[in-house]
């Protein structure tokens, strides 16, 4: 990161407007949002229009651990130069390049496949296009704090979630919108082109990599180490036996989101919903709900502090999907529809706040960064995992049962929120941000 006199400038609007860093953010968040729902939601909602099993909508959840493992080939990204790219562009910016233009060439690949007739081979674009996606986002990030110094950080990190937000409406209701019109072909295709702005970014963006000293590369294994065991560890020493049960509310707290969200597209559609309702509804009017919903969250954490906006939000965020077991019973109808919407997502992004802000609480001023990474990748992994069987429950279950089962895991988020309240954890909180990726994925839109 950059340091020096400057770093204790106070920044000015015209600043802002004239740093071109902001403007290469804006584009470098929109390449990094576009392909999150492509091979998530978006991609769930083409499978069940086309027919294709709940199971197997299921399993193919399982494309998004990428983003959650992420961090287990970050060192290696970090230290591995590329052949010819990183000479020509630096070694931050070959891999971004790559890995944009391996996320356009997988969705390529997805839009020329069919499901009932090619779904392996659209499967492996898939899993091609999250590993490409959850690289860029690696990178992304690296430049982004080696670029600017750290008064700038807040607004590049602002212009980068603008971005992102901006991607998910393209690849949420914009590629439903051509897929009505144009088939599924035409819109992945469409998303693909709009890669293009991520690569303008890349190219356009200064050269920005830290030099490395013969002699101070560190190995992968004690890269491996800072990132990972040393980390974890201070959380063990500080936490003793309460980081069991800390862990279990942070795996469990999301979890209902998490695996109803995997059935939320082929079930919109069973109830008789076409794709641009649910683009309207889900994917525009609900972001727009979940961010009230997740700035109703804040302002409780700061007026009422952690632990009761923390128990509020377990409660809520799961109740909600009583909601869609309402739905399930009714059938096709708008205003439940809408209302369902409204609800689960202003309790989900509200709760996701206040896990966010308690996430936060846990970690130490040595480790900020590192322990909040992995708390981060920790919470959405049970959801990911269990959510691959998600087809199995609902056909076993029937949809109004398997959102009530899904509600009813708030009971032991609320009592774990009780206990660990009782013994004292979650009173301060440090500031961090989500990983939009995560969010992206625990919502149901």
């Amino acid at each position: 990161m950059v340091d020096g006199p400057a770093a204790s400038k106070k920044l000015g609007f015209r600043d802002v407007v004239e740093d071109s860093r902001v403007a290469l953010m804006l584009a470098l968040g929109f390449a990094c949002g576009l392909p999150i729902l492509l091979v998530f939601s978006t991609l769930s909602a083409w499978l069940a229009t086309a027919g294709i099993q709940r199971t197997s909508i299921g399993l193919l959840s399982y494309v998004s651990f990428a983003y959650s493992l992420k961090f287990l080939w970050a060192p290696v990204i970090d230290r591995l130069d590329l052949p010819i790219l990183t000479r020509w562009l630096g070694r931050r910016r070959a891999w971004m390049v790559l890995a944009q233009l391996v996320v356009a060439a997988g969705l390529i690949g997805m839009s020329q496949g069919e499901p009932n007739q090619s779904l392996v081979f659209i499967v492996i674009c898939a899993l091609v296009t999250a590993f490409a996606s959850a690289t860029q986002d690696i990178v992304v990030d690296g430049w982004r704090i080696d670029a600017a110094p750290t008064e700038r950080q807040g607004v590049m990190l602002g212009a980068y979630q603008l971005g992102y937000a901006i991607a998910r409406a393209f690849a949420g209701a914009g590629a439903l919108y051509i897929a009505q019109g144009a088939g599924w072909s035409a819109a992945y295709g469409a998303m693909a082109v709009l890669m293009l702005v991520g690569l303008v970014g890349a190219l356009a963006a200064p050269r920005q990599d830290a030099p490395v000293v013969d002699g101070e590369r560190r190995s992968l294994a004690d890269t491996l180490r800072i990132a990972v065991v040393e980390p974890f560890g201070d959380l063990v020493r500080r936490k003793g036996g309460k980081l069991i049960l800390i862990l279990s509310l942070i795996m469990l707290y999301r979890l209902p989101d998490i695996i109803s969200g995997v059935m939320a597209q082929p079930f919109y559609i069973e109830q008789g919903f076409t794709l641009t309702e649910i683009a309207n509804v889900t994917k525009i009017y609900g972001v727009i709900i979940g961010i009230v919903g997740a700035l109703a969250g804040g302002f409780c954490v700061l007026r009422f502090g952690m632990q009761p906006t923390l128990l509020v939000g377990g409660i809520a965020g799961a109740a909600s999907n009583l909601m869609f077991t309402w739905l399930a019973l009714n059938g096709h109808d708008t205003p439940l529809f809408v209302a369902s919407i409204s609800i689960d997502n202003f309790a989900g992004n509200f709760a996701g706040t206040a896990l966010i802000a308690y996430m936060s609480s846990l970690t130490s001023s040595a480790f900020v960064a590192t322990q909040y990474a992995l708390l981060s990748s920790l919470y959405a992994l049970p959801g990911k995992f269990v959510g691959g069987f998600s087809g199995y429950m609902v056909d076993g279950l029937g949809y109004p049962n398997f959102f009530a089962a899904s509600a009813a895991i708030g009971i032991p988020v609320a009592l774990l929120c009780l206990v660990l309240s009782a013994m004292g954890e979650g009173k301060t909180q440090t500031a961090a941000v989500a990983a939009p990726e995560e969010e992206a994925i625990a919502a149901k839109v």
